[in-house]
């Protein structure tokens, strides 16, 4: 079906949404060389990409990474419309709008009308069904997910996300645009939260669990996972970040359509934070209390207690890395490439499966599925067989 045999370069690309994630897709575009159009109704949104990329453009010729010349022509090859039917000469066009099914495929519907046959339609959804999208489609092969990680400029990964109805043309052409973006693209089954977003859940989801049994206070199990595991941000720090609004959502959307799988169930914690609107740091205030003149709580160092909240979240983390590459949810390299470059982590968690020992995460996981009688802490069969027949997931 589609295959974009003309230079990559020279194809126009249309982006619907200028809020933070489109205006910086856009950006990733319209810097790579190509014509961009950034389609949305909400003029403010739109005013604000524009303000926002004249500054970043601004600083990068200060900064002596972009020319003169370089920086007219971004300029120059980046449109903001109102009209969707200006999208009509697009080779790819990519949704970042509100995380909505019913709206999402309302749009790809209309976009089928504008565009030509072979125009690639994308959307840049988190966590919903790619094949859902595309199902409102009469040509459902073209539709793809390509999945940017917050600021799009700056965040290295993109999850390609084709669903069981894309064409592997389709697969292809966009693996090689975003490549020559300069991007690390990973391939992902359409699955819900994809690689990252479904891997993830754990870090925050066990540390909740944590600190609801009386464990450790939020400040102690951030303290613990940057000390003894080395990430750049404690789990409660980074929902803080992300907004617990978000996080919360995306939680809730991947324990639904996992058919309420346990290991994914969202917490009551984090549950009233979104009821009560503490969203983090941009409504300052989430788990922690973010203004002026507060004082930070100070984490419990105690050595022990450190190392069993370790040990309990990485071996979660490990063992949903080792079931998603299980069920065939990506390769080995990719599932370790996405948490390295899609969520900053440390290392890749199946090489840090090998580095600790499979043995010793599965006896974390045994020991805690035997105390809680719970199926969340239940070991990935192939967690187990790896141990039995003594393999490792590199070497």
């Amino acid at each position: 079906m589609t295959n974009i045999q003309h230079p990559i370069s020279n194809i126009q690309i249309g982006v619907i949404g200028a809020g933070a994630m489109g205006a910086g897709i856009a950006q990733v575009a319209v810097t790579a060389g190509h014509t961009v159009l950034v389609y949305d109704t909400n003029q403010t949104a739109i005013d604000k990409a524009k303000n926002n990329l004249r500054t970043t453009i601004k600083k990068q010729v200060e900064r002596q990474k972009l020319t003169e010349e370089n920086a007219k022509g971004i300029s120059a090859r980046i449109h903001y419309i109102s009209n969707l039917h200006d999208l009509k000469n697009c080779a790819a066009v990519i949704e970042a709008i509100v995380e909505n099914l019913e709206v999402k495929q309302k749009l790809f519907v209309e976009l089928e009308s504008i565009v030509s046959s072979d125009c690639i339609l994308a959307s840049n959804t988190s966590s919903l069904s790619i094949a859902s999208i595309a199902s409102a489609c009469k040509k459902s092969e073209r539709v793809i997910g390509i999945h940017f990680f917050n600021p799009a400029p700056i965040m290295p990964l993109v999850e390609i996300i084709p669903a069981i109805t894309t064409d592997e043309n389709v697969t292809q052409s966009v693996k090689k645009i975003i490549d020559a973006w300069g991007k690390i693209t990973v391939l992902t089954k359409d699955t819900p939260g994809f690689i990252v977003n479904r891997v993830a859940r754990s870090y925050y989801g066990e540390s909740i669990r944590i600190y609801e049994e009386g464990m450790a206070d939020f400040a102690t199990i951030d303290w613990a996972l940057k000390t003894y595991g080395g990430f750049k941000m404690g789990p409660f720090e980074l929902m803080d970040f992300i907004g617990n609004d978000i996080n919360f959502k995306v939680t809730e959307s991947v324990w639904e359509q996992f058919f309420y799988e346990p290991r994914f169930k969202p917490s009551l914690t984090q549950k009233r934070l979104y009821e009560a609107k503490l969203f983090g740091r941009k409504s300052g205030r989430g788990y922690y209390n973010y203004s002026e003149n507060t004082v930070m709580p100070s984490p419990k160092q105690d050595d022990m207690l450190g190392k069993i909240i370790f040990n309990r979240v990485i071996a979660m983390l490990i063992n949903e890395a080792v079931d998603s590459f299980y069920l065939q949810l990506a390769s080995v390299q990719d599932i370790d490439l996405a948490m390295t470059k899609g969520v900053n982590y440390p290392k890749g968690l199946l090489k840090w499966a090998d580095e600790l020992g499979l043995a010793n995460v599965l006896t974390i996981l045994e020991n805690l599925y035997a105390e809680y009688g719970e199926d969340r802490y239940r070991p990935c069969v192939l967690l187990k067989r790896m141990v039995k027949e003594k393999k490792f997931f590199y070497h």
